[in-house]
């Protein structure tokens, strides 16, 4: 990894910038269908991890779900860090509250 060491924290905003910068050019030739297609992979090999792998399977799972989901989000020109703090900064964007009070009926 050109010697860098790795950082023991990662920001969403830290790491969406080192997705761009590891794979923007890829990313943006492949499009966001393309992309999505990566995505739902993922997607599947982690449900096959939460059901029948180990913990380091599940791990590498999730980040490759997330890497791909911020892969979009560079193609797309979403902030993911505005997204999140948007929606959910202040608590569920149902009912407001921090530990959400939705009806269980609202939720699928």
């Amino acid at each position: 990894m050109d010697n860098e060491k790795k950082n023991p924290e990662l920001s969403i905003p830290d790491f969406q910038a080192l997705i761009r910068k590891m794979y923007v050019e890829k990313d943006i030739e492949r499009g966001v269908a393309g992309t999505f297609m990566w995505l739902m992979e993922e997607v599947g090999e982690l449900s096959t991890a939460l059901r029948s792998g180990s913990k380091k399977e599940q791990e590498e799972e999730f980040a490759d779900v997330i890497a791909w989901l911020t892969t979009i989000a560079n193609v797309v020109g979403v902030d993911l860090n505005k997204a999140l703090i948007d929606k959910y900064g202040a608590g569920c964007p149902g009912c407001g509250k921090l530990v959400c009070e939705c009806p269980d009926s609202d939720k699928p």
